[in-house]
């Protein structure tokens, strides 16, 4: 399931243009990276753009609903945004699944900088709209 999830998201145009990256993943969650580079990430104060930090949680919440076979999509997404990570650094997404029901999931995501730093925290509710065909039932 790894391999096929690392390949499918290796070949995903926004999570190559943000430079997104899998780290890690096991059921119910992963560990995504993605750099802040002042030239694509930064918003006109010269700050991560929120709606970056955003994708990457969305993307790492979406990726860890994935470990467990299911095809999602985000229904609702809320993200508080705790403290700018740096221009030039490189930040981790966090995603666990906190509710794996029949029709959603519902999972949580911590954003974070150098030192573990906490950046953000989102939180969103994915309906399953189908399951992976390499996985059995879940």
């Amino acid at each position: 399931m790894e391999h096929y999830l690392r390949k499918i998201y290796s070949q995903n145009s926004f999570v190559n243009l943000l430079e997104m990256k899998l780290a890690h993943m096991e059921p119910g969650k992963s560990e995504l990276t993605m750099p802040v580079d002042p030239a694509k990430h930064t918003n006109l104060y010269n700050v991560a753009h929120g709606g970056a930090l955003a994708s990457l949680a969305d993307t790492a919440m979406g990726v860890a609903c994935a470990t467990l076979g299911r095809r999602v999509v985000t229904l609702e997404l809320n993200m508080n945004f705790i403290k700018a990570p740096e221009p030039g650094t490189t930040i981790r997404g966090l995603g666990r699944v906190v509710h794996n029901g029949s029709r959603t999931l519902v999972v949580e995501c911590e954003i974070l900088g150098a030192a573990d730093v906490l950046l953000g925290k989102a939180r969103g509710t994915f309906f399953v709209v189908g399951k992976f065909d390499i996985v059995q039932e879940v």
